[in-house]
């Protein structure tokens, strides 16, 4: 089999290096020649475990090429995949389609017979519908079918995902087109990986719903660590707790400082926009918005809090940039808000990331950033840990007190324990476990407030 890749983003590299593995004969497409002329030198632009072995391999094998002419590109292929970007648009925060309109449009013209084309873009619903009739539009003769299939790649662990999914949706409603499908997916088949069909307006709205039931899960547990702070309960063990539930599970229950990334924040506004649109208000995740957004802003509140109510003229020493770990991407990483929040406060900052840093430095001014943890660490009047990257689970704590001013640890993600830190000599801070700085516990507060249990 043969297909074309339109977009080579992180869903598109990603997907089309694996379909590749896969033994198909993949071509991405860019209008990026730079980007292309990179790839094609084996040069991979987004940091991804994995990805430039599997690159590589298969660019080797002759299974995977690069290119920036789509035309000759979809010549002859089974199916043409769309992976441009949707970003949030600006303004109003529906999705930003005309990227994938754009790639329609020109996949009409080009192609040379029968193909599936393919929504790969997470895109609103009514989106392929849309593209079918810009496709005929073109091209009123061409034999085509148009059909969905969302991708659900965590960054950080993408390949696996890819190789090993919980499960692929295709919307896709003709026999023919869910012939190619099948094929394309055989190797799935073959370790039996649950194969959804669907309507096209179905397959795509799964894919809001499922990032959308994520994001609340996680502004849930968020808002839990608050009142576990207040109560003086352990957010740890409450999520434990109902996690050991089946009917809810324990993904996606860890307290910390918000979600961010390429999906989750504008996933969540483009499907309030549709609901808000068809006259179906979606409450919920609407709430969820607008929670994830403060809370960001609210963890520099708690960085400052635990330098005595004040960072003017302090150092603080950030480790972390990248919305989760095992990525470079910063798109809408809670570290955007918390450190313009410290700088207005009147800190400085200096900063380390794995292998976020040359992307950190496109969107933050007047940062130190530093070679290691350590280097931040030097001079410091308090250490924040935003990201948990496992460099950081592990950090020399009595090599970090010679470093700091004062040993004074926000820690954003939970990552060490309480009892420890607090053995280790450390001023620590986190989020929704009981404060072991505090002179009274949160029972005690309550009482004295005049409460009663």
């Amino acid at each position: 089999m043969r297909i074309a890749m339109i977009g080579t983003g992180y869903v598109g590299l990603v997907s089309g290096a694996c379909f590749s593995e896969f033994g198909v004969d993949v071509v991405c497409v860019d209008k990026d020649a730079n980007k292309i002329a990179r790839l094609k030198k084996g040069e991979i632009p987004i940091y991804e475990p994995g990805l430039e072995d599997l690159v590589r391999n298969n660019a080797e094998a002759g299974r995977l090429t690069f290119t920036t002419d789509l035309a000759e590109a979809v010549k002859g292929v089974d199916a043409v995949f769309i992976a441009v970007g949707t970003p949030s648009r600006r303004g109003d925060g529906h999705a930003d389609l005309s990227y994938v309109y754009g790639a329609a449009e020109e996949i009409g013209r080009a192609l040379t017979g029968y193909a599936v084309v393919v929504t790969k873009s997470t895109v609103p619903v009514g989106t392929g519908r849309e593209v079918a009739r810009i496709i005929k539009k073109v091209r009123p003769e061409l034999e085509f079918d148009v059909v969905s299939n969302p991708e659900f790649l965590r960054e950080g662990s993408a390949i696996n995902d890819f190789m090993r999914p919980d499960r692929v949706v295709i919307g896709a409603e003709t026999e023919r087109a869910q012939k190619v499908m099948r094929q394309l997916y055989r190797v799935l088949y073959l370790i039996e990986t649950p194969i959804l069909f669907t309507r096209l307006e179905t397959s795509e709205l799964i894919k809001y719903a499922a990032n959308t039931f994520l994001a609340a899960k996680i502004t849930f547990i968020n808002e839990i660590a608050d009142l576990c702070e207040k109560v003086g309960a352990d957010v740890h063990d409450v999520a434990r707790g109902i996690g050991l539930d089946g009917r809810i599970g324990k993904k996606f229950l860890h307290a910390g400082p918000g979600y961010g990334g390429s999906c989750f924040p504008k996933d969540t506004l483009a499907l309030v926009k549709t609901a808000q649109d068809y006259g179906s208000p979606l409450r919920i995740i609407e709430a969820v918005v607008d929670v994830n957004d403060k809370r960001k802003a609210k963890m520099a509140y708690k960085i400052i809090d635990a330098c005595g109510g004040s960072v003017k003229g302090k150092t603080i020493a950030v480790l972390g940039l990248t919305f989760k770990p095992n990525t470079d991407d910063m798109r809408d990483s809670p570290s955007l808000a918390i450190v313009p929040a410290l700088q207005k406060a009147g800190a400085i900052v200096r900063a380390y990331d794995p292998e976020g840093m040359h992307e950190a430095e496109k969107m933050m001014s007047d940062v130190h950033f530093c070679t290691d943890a350590y280097d931040a660490m030097k001079g410091a009047d308090c250490v924040a840990l935003v990201t948990e990257w496992n460099q950081f689970r592990n950090l020399d704590l009595t090599r970090a007190k010679t470093l700091l001013k004062a040993p004074v640890l926000v820690d954003l993600r939970n990552i060490y324990s309480p009892a420890d830190m607090a053995a280790a000599g450390f001023r620590y801070t986190c989020v929704g476990r009981p404060d072991t700085n505090a002179t009274e516990s949160g029972a005690e507060a309550h009482a004295a407030a005049g409460g009663s249990r």
